[in-house]
């Protein structure tokens, strides 16, 4: 009976261990669903934290403010000015100018665009007649349709050689306008880019310029020398882009066009005043 009782006593502890590991291998049910749902839960939150960090890092666009220097800004986009200074310089946290964002501020004399402006969009400087210099960078790629047109006080322009095309009427009419220098990484120079510039007396045209369209230079009664450092073919030499114009477009007053298409790659003069009738002699 001992040994009976013994075995038994050996059998029953086995048992109970069994039955206890068993126990600790199978999951409550109950358990389980709350282990799943917290899991679903934590999941969740990360999506939604991760959507206020996305949403927080794009940029205001819409909303409209003005700095304590008076420049009106769209997010990065600067809009107008509203500021006394006549000397300014645009902040670095511009990326682009709109149009007409400074038209027809006339007391404007000097404007310093940063390197963080990527584009400058058409009329930005319309009309500013007091505007005498402007510093361009060379983050801009072109300058485009009237950007600077009727800046009457504006002397001298230094374009970066980042610049690849001069838009339509960019300059028109900058009375005061006695040089210009235009970058050896220019291939287009729009209609009517330097028109009535009365006070341009030469110009250089690089080697880069593949086409020169209708009016150009037309009413630049005091330039009287042309370089030519590269060739430009007939058919972009006179475009009038879909523009009406009471006589034939031409680029140049006089007969410049048709001299240096019979004579090539040269400088050509004249005598001032330059006008329709003006004959052109190649160097």
């Amino acid at each position: 009976m001992k040994m009976n009782r013994k075995l038994f006593i050996a059998l029953a502890t086995l048992l109970l261990f069994g039955m206890l590991a068993g126990c600790k291998k199978k999951e409550d049910p109950a358990v389980a669903e709350l282990n799943a749902q917290m899991q679903e839960a934590e999941q969740k939150q990360e999506v939604a934290t991760t959507a206020i960090t996305q949403t927080e890092a794009i940029p205001d666009t819409s909303t409209e403010t003005t700095t304590e220097d008076g420049f009106k800004m769209r997010g990065t986009v600067l809009i107008g000015y509203s500021g006394t200074n006549n000397n300014i310089i645009i902040p670095d946290s511009v990326t682009s100018i709109e149009q007409n964002a400074f038209m027809d501020c006339t007391s404007l004399t000097s404007v310093t665009i940063p390197d963080s402006v990527t584009s400058i969009e058409p009329y930005a400087f319309v009309n500013c007649s007091s505007l005498s210099s402007v510093t361009i960078p060379n983050s801009v790629t072109s300058i485009v349709y009237g950007n600077f047109s009727g800046c009457t006080s504006l002397a001298s322009v230094t374009i970066p050689d980042s610049v690849t095309s001069i838009g339509r009427f960019a300059f028109s009419g900058c009375t005061s306008l006695a040089s210009v220098t235009i970058p050896n990484s220019v291939t287009s120079i729009g209609q009517g880019a330097f028109s009535n510039c009365t006070s341009l007396t030469s110009v250089t045209i690089p080697n880069s310029v593949q086409e020169i369209w209708a009016d150009a230079f037309t009413g630049c009664t005091s330039l009287a020398s042309v370089t030519f450092q590269g060739t430009i073919a007939a058919n972009n030499f006179d475009e009038s882009q879909g523009i009406d114009h009471v006589r034939p477009p031409k680029t140049f007053y006089g007969d410049l066009q048709e001299k240096y298409l019979a004579g090539g790659i040269g400088t050509y003069t004249t005598t001032a005043p330059v006008n329709e009738n003006s004959k052109w002699t190649k160097k």
